[in-house]
């Protein structure tokens, strides 16, 4: 059996504050669909819950805003990742930390979305 991770579900509580963070930040492309959006990141995405929108009955407890902990991976050293977030102004919450990640032993910073969910990039050997 061969199972990769498709997407991930996030709540944000905010359409036009979470957009320009996760375009401008994580580089996401930002794409409408129906009454929302979702974040495209190659060939992952985050679906979101967010205003205007009712995630049941799928969702039997809808995932609230700040209620996330996502890892991405920096592709390059971790202190341009740091660098970058001081640029747009985002805060580090921990690191540069020696972490063990889906391709083995990494190099982390920790931060956080506008709606406080715990984000993290990774660096491997960049």
């Amino acid at each position: 059996m061969n199972v990769t991770l498709d997407h991930a579900v996030i709540h944000v509580s905010d359409w036009t504050r979470s957009n320009a963070f996760y375009q401008d930040v994580m580089g996401a492309e930002v794409i409408r669909r129906g009454d929302g959006f979702i974040y495209r990141f190659g060939t992952q995405q985050l679906n979101l819950h967010g205003p205007g929108l009712t995630p049941t009955p799928v969702a039997r407890i809808p995932v609230q805003p700040g209620n996330s902990d996502l890892c991405f991976v920096w592709d390059g050293p971790i202190e341009t990742a740091a660098k970058h977030l001081k640029r747009h102004g985002v805060g580090i919450e921990l690191g540069p930390v020696e972490r063990f990640g889906a391709r083995g032993e990494g190099i982390s910073v920790y931060f956080r979305d506008p709606d406080g969910s715990l984000l993290e990039f990774i660096s491997y050997g960049g």
